[in-house]
């Protein structure tokens, strides 16, 4: 099924390879990166993985030769398992100002690795792939960013309901599991997990407590969508802190779980604002924490975290591309919004998630608060996402969208 997905990723690719001499694709393993490279580039191309035991030992033990070739574009896969190859991509790109020289791919954010900062500065375009987005499996456009900021909140009856929201949640996006019943399902996201534990983590970090590095993966999922407190996690855990910074560094550069820095205004009020996490793929959550969909239907708590890591992959595929950020806000006081979603021109975008098919004046208040005091005279669009068909509007500027707006936005 992989293969026969368009991605929304592609034509960004496409244009960083136009302009820029180093493009690196980066991405949580079995995302479909190696699928779209391998479509997107034809004659020309050479491809070499290290996944590759024989010439992942020709790139350490002969760095220069490895990257000897006369294709257009040398596509380099998981990059982050020979750091010493950057030096001499650095010195080849130096000598040529030719655009779309090197295509690095990889599992591992290669661009938080210091020899990233040292050798490429400048020099490399940054790309991340996600899981697939409902969008990219349904074949539809990625317009409903667009659409909010541009003024038009799709309106129209939403296709799907409570419990087909919460299954496309619970199913995740990884490509080779779409297809896998729930049991199926389950056990290759949990194989998936111990292989990567296994093995990448080996590249990235020196992991002495694999039992407790696991355990921390079940705590991260269990926090998913809330804010981390890392002195609870270490003391029931039993690390340091310093070994739980690493730790959690780690896995983030593996991009399995990501933080939401929270929305402030200046740099100075960051301080003390603390981030919110989320599981990177909902469906790999569900697995890691051993759900069953039954059981989280019922379960409020449940059911409530799966819609909210759920709709933060949707909206942060989207942001990707639009180039706009995404944030959530917290202050001292207890005002709250889920998701704050900035524009390149400085547009706001508030949503708050619920999983009720009903909704209340009540369930805006955050976003209320938000528009009064801290977006001000910024163009400001207020949404309350929920289970339930129909856009219904709250008062200037505010509505309750059908959580299925993210894919089925108009203009499709």
């Amino acid at each position: 099924m992989a293969e026969l997905l368009s991605r929304w990723m592609t034509d960004r690719v496409v244009k960083a390879l136009q302009v820029r001499r180093v493009v690196s694709l980066a991405g949580v393993r079995q995302c479909g990166k190696t699928t779209l490279v391998r479509h997107l580039l034809g004659g020309g191309t050479t491809f070499r993985s290290l996944d590759d035991p024989l010439l992942l030992r020709s790139a350490l033990e002969d760095p220069a030769g490895f990257l000897k070739t006369g294709a257009s574009t040398l596509v380099v896969d998981e990059l982050q398992k020979a750091p010493d190859l950057l030096p001499l991509i650095k010195m080849a790109v130096d000598e040529s100002s030719r655009c779309g020289q090197f295509l690095l791919t990889g599992s591992a954010n290669i661009a938080a690795l210091p020899q990233i900062a040292e050798s490429l500065a400048g020099r490399l375009a940054t790309l991340r792939l996600r899981t697939l987005t409902i969008g990219e499996i349904m074949g539809r456009p990625p317009r409903f960013l667009q659409n909010v900021f541009n003024g038009r909140v799709p309106d129209r009856p939403a296709e799907a309901d409570r419990e087909a929201i919460l299954r496309l949640a619970f199913r995740g996006g990884y490509p080779e599991a779409l297809a896998l019943d729930e049991s199926d399902r389950r056990e290759w996201l949990q194989d998936y997990l111990a292989a990567i534990l296994a093995r990448d983590l080996a590249d990235l970090a020196n992991i002495r407590r694999r039992d407790a590095l696991r355990q921390l993966v079940e705590v991260l999922a269990a926090w998913s969508a809330k804010e981390l407190n890392f002195a609870e996690m270490g003391s029931t855990i039993g690390i340091a802190r310093q070994t739980l910074d690493s730790y959690v560094g780690a896995l983030e550069m593996l991009y399995l779980f990501e933080q939401v820095p929270c929305w402030i205004a200046t740099d100075y009020a960051r301080v003390g604002r603390r981030p919110k996490w989320y599981c990177a793929d909902s469906g790999l959550m569900s697995a890691v924490l051993r759900w069953r969909f039954d059981e989280v239907v019922q379960n409020p708590d449940r059911a409530g975290k799966l819609l909210e890591t759920f709709v933060f992959h949707e909206l942060a595929a989207q942001a990707d591309l639009d180039r706009c950020g995404v944030f959530h806000y917290r202050d001292r006081n207890q005002h709250e919004v889920d998701f704050v979603v900035e524009s390149e021109r400085g547009d706001l975008l508030g949503i708050e998630v619920k999983t009720g098919s009903l909704v209340r004046k009540d369930d805006f208040k955050g976003l209320f608060w938000f528009r009064e005091h801290i977006a001000k005279t910024r163009r400001f669009t207020g949404i309350v996402l929920y289970t339930g068909r129909q856009t219904v509007p709250f008062g200037d500027g505010m509505k309750a969208v059908p959580v299925s707006a993210l894919w089925e936005s108009e203009g499709d």
